[in-house]
């Protein structure tokens, strides 16, 4: 089985990440780490950089598991994405990360968490930096 981890360059993005790959560890499952945004002319701060993606390949080679990180920047919402990558390799688990959020704040921007939560197929572990 496969554990996916949805990462973000945030302290968020970063204890999924950890999280994920200490589970992946205990249950001796292959580990993906995803970073996904919709791409365009604008910036995109849910995008990881070339700096931390290397920081990251580093880090899960020298982790011990079977791991990969993949990126997709190809004009899809980062949820489709994931939701798609999660039933592609039948993913046994999917980590996030949760930042804190008032309710209006929530309401006005919508929430990626939420709209994963409704979507994947699988149990969503949701960790706080």
């Amino acid at each position: 089985m496969t554990i996916v981890v949805a990462y973000v360059p945030r302290p968020e993005g970063q204890a999924a990440l950890e999280k994920g790959i200490e589970i992946a560890k205990q249950r001796n499952e292959r580990l993906v780490v995803v970073n996904a945004g919709p791409g365009g002319s604008r910036e995109n701060r849910s995008v990881t950089d070339v700096q931390d993606v290397e920081r990251i390949e580093g880090l899960i080679a020298r982790s011990g598991i079977d791991a990969e990180f993949k990126q997709f920047v190809r004009g899809q919402s980062a949820v489709s994405e994931i939701e798609a990558l999660v039933d592609k390799l039948q993913a046994s688990l999917l980590v996030i990360g949760l930042r804190r959020r008032t309710a209006v704040g929530k309401f006005v921007m919508g929430s990626v968490a939420q709209d994963i939560l409704l979507s994947v197929s699988c149990p969503v572990l949701a960790v706080k930096a």
